[in-house]
């Protein structure tokens, strides 16, 4: 009889009281023990190079030493008080000197929150109710958020498809859907809805799929004619495509984001950022009852997080840190295109360098229907056999850190090219 894995026997347990095995986030089979700079263990005792980091805050890598050091001096001093603290005012002044259309920041603890305030609040602004978001695009777990995500029966568009059981069915009526990076779609729609429409969001790079040239641009233009509030979830972009997020990298300013992962440090921290005078709308002395938009939470800029993301972004600010974060990056891109090529499997890299991953698929990727033609099983696999290779992504994504080492790389590129010739395999 084969004697039960330390792993193993964490896996049962965790099935016997956790809905699903797991946390709803990724593989429950896998259990993590710990993570240092660039690698993770296992109960087993496995070590892993990581690509997940968190699905995306710790861009520092884990357990960085100054992170750790700081969140340790605070932990003296308490970790959370629902009133106002020092910390998270200064690193709110750090978010509005980065974050071109930061003027003012309300912070929350999750991406969720921070999606689900920012639409309540471009509705409170306007006195409208429809949002347009784009098909494919995460915007977190609220109900509207919830609607094309990842539908599997695609409707004819701005016909809205529920993600997730539980949603009432009148959600559809207040949202629209429009396919990413079509911006005459786009301007036909808000001709068409514009007086009804709140709020327009969009991650500017959906899902790791590069904006063409001119749909930013257009949606700028298409909100500011209508009087619509343009949202970009930054949530995963934040602090991570530069410094000042995709706004600074694209050159297109919206009226509010949303910010998470980085900005906490890898502690639970997100924000809503934007004008002063929508942001306006959290402070009921301000606008009066009618148009106050409520909102608190009891970790909302908790000083521990505050910290950790204060630190972090001081590190990120260092010469070289976005240098590095895109050499290593290219380095994987070039070597992954390389294996692949080598064994002749059609395939597209898509994101950018701080983080992109493999579709394959032939033919260019610039929305969530050309994702649906790749092979999804093929991309599966991949990643399986990576993981037999310890090394860990996501199921669709490669987050770059800056604990990444040249070792690191190297392993992870003979992992890469093991991964490609098995899948001529069989």
């Amino acid at each position: 009889m084969v004697k039960e894995t330390v792993q193993e026997s964490w896996v049962k347990r965790a099935k016997g009281v956790l809905a699903g095995g797991g946390f709803g986030n990724f593989d429950p089979n896998i259990i993590i023990s710990e993570g240092r700079g660039a690698r993770v263990k296992d109960e087993n005792g496995v070590e892993y190079i990581d690509y997940l980091i968190g699905s995306g805050p710790l861009i520092l890598g884990h357990a960085h030493p100054e992170v750790m050091n700081s969140v340790g001096e605070q932990l003296k001093n308490g970790t959370s008080f629902f009133a106002n603290n020092s910390s998270a005012i200064a690193l709110a002044e750090e978010i509005c000197s980065a974050v071109v259309c930061a003027e003012r920041v309300r912070y929350v603890s999750t991406g969720s929150e921070a999606g689900m305030y920012a639409m309540r609040l471009a509705r409170a602004y306007t006195g409208r109710d429809i949002i347009l978001k784009f098909e494919g695009g995460f915007h977190g777990m609220s109900a509207d958020a919830l609607m094309s995500l990842a539908p599997v029966r695609l409707e004819n568009f701005p016909l809205a498809v529920s993600d997730s059981a539980g949603i009432p069915d009148n959600v559809r009526d207040h949202i629209l859907v429009a396919p990413f990076n079509d911006a005459d779609f786009a301007r036909q729609i808000v001709s068409e809805y514009g007086e009804r429409i709140a709020g327009v969001i969009v991650e500017p790079l959906q899902r790791l799929i590069e904006p063409v040239p001119g749909f930013l641009e257009t949606l700028r233009d298409i909100t500011s004619e209508f009087g619509i509030v343009l949202i970009f979830d930054e949530v995963v972009t934040g602090f991570r495509l530069a410094y000042g997020g995709a706004q600074e990298r694209y050159g297109v300013i919206p009226d509010l984001c949303t910010l998470g992962k980085i900005v906490g440090g890898g502690f639970p921290l997100s924000a809503i950022a934007g004008s002063a005078e929508i942001m306006a709308h959290f402070d009921k002395e301000e606008v009066g009852e009618a148009a106050f938009v409520f909102q608190n939470g009891t970790l909302s800029g908790n000083p521990v997080a505050a910290v950790a993301g204060l630190k972090t972004l001081e590190i990120l600010r260092r010469p070289g840190s976005y240098e590095r974060l895109k050499s290593s990056g290219n380095r994987l891109i070039e070597g992954i295109k390389e294996s692949l090529s080598k064994v002749s499997i059609p395939h597209q890299i898509v994101g950018d360098p701080v983080m992109f991953d493999v579709v394959f698929v032939n033919g260019a990727v610039k929305d969530y229907r050309d994702i649906l033609r790749s092979d999804s099983k093929r991309l599966k696999n991949f990643n399986l056999q990576l993981r037999k290779q310890n090394v860990l992504k996501s199921d669709n994504k490669f987050y770059i850190s800056l604990a990444l080492t040249e070792d690191d790389l190297f392993f992870t590129l003979n992992a890469v090219s093991q991964a490609a010739r098995s899948l001529t395999q069989g």
